[in-house]
């Protein structure tokens, strides 16, 4: 029996339409569909800007305009998260999986080794970033990476050694990992700077990478809690983001079908 035919490089770039949850627009791609983009995107020059969106980007768009911008020059947005995904299912707009770049990081890596692909961590605390690429090359022998830590607003020169770093070591993928929303205005201000083709922001994927902060046990984290486990073992930083955010997203969503009804 032969196999199927493996997708052309325009089919594998063609994105399904986007879904409208509150002010952003999600594209409803499965894991797969995603991690051949990234094969065909790494491939080419063209450059690519990869974010991902949960309830909290929902809600900061609703109030933010730099940070809607910065989303809407995103060429691929996916769903990280299952309150989103609830959200969209509500509104008739389904988003077909979850998926958070900490559980597929390292096929992504895999596949950057196996290509000769360089990676390079910007984010995290000084050390975080580059324990980060240590375990990384650990995992992935011969995968070319290289990190610098993401505080880069207090001192320009700090940011330009980081910018440097960046372009000497030539990376096919750029990771930022900052926190929402620096990462998605620092990378919509910067990616003309960036002759990278694929950039993508991953969150907390650093601290999680080094073991900095624990994730929760996979029978939470992948049924739809892992907002649980994060407010758990940050509660003074995570409070507001999910004991207020999740109502006000939900509120929101509810003025969205009335409005759409209407």
């Amino acid at each position: 029996m032969r196999s199927d035919p493996s997708p052309s490089p325009d089919e594998a770039m063609r994105l399904p339409d986007p879904q409208r949850i509150g002010q952003l627009d999600v594209h409803p791609v499965r894991l797969g569909q995603l991690l051949a983009w990234f094969e065909y995107a790494l491939a080419c020059t063209q450059k690519r800007t990869v974010f991902y969106a949960n309830i909290y980007a929902v809600n900061l768009a609703e109030h933010d305009s730099v940070f809607k911008k910065s989303f809407a020059q995103a060429d691929l947005v996916f769903c990280d998260g299952q309150g989103l995904r609830l959200g969209a299912a509500l509104l008739g707009r389904p988003l077909p999986e979850r998926f958070t770049p900490p559980d597929w990081i390292h096929r992504l890596a895999a596949s950057c080794a196996t290509h000769g692909y360089g990676i390079f961590l910007l984010g995290g605390e000084p050390g975080v970033a580059a324990a980060a690429a240590a375990r990384l090359l650990q995992h992935h022998p011969g995968l070319r990476v290289a990190s610098h830590h993401g505080y880069l607003s207090t001192d320009p020169t700090v940011e330009a050694a980081a910018l440097e770093a960046i372009a000497a070591f030539q990376p096919s993928l750029l990771l930022v990992g900052m926190g929402m929303p620096t990462q998605e205005r620092w990378v919509a201000v910067r990616r003309i700077d960036l002759a990278v083709p694929v950039v993508m922001t991953v969150g907390a994927l650093f601290a999680y990478l080094a073991e900095t902060v624990p994730r929760g046990p996979r029978w939470l984290t992948d049924h739809g809690f892992e907002w649980l486990c994060r407010l758990w073992y940050e509660p003074r930083r995570l409070w507001r983001r999910y004991l207020l955010g999740i109502p006000r997203f939900f509120g929101l969503i509810l003025r969205q079908k009335i409005t759409h009804r209407g």
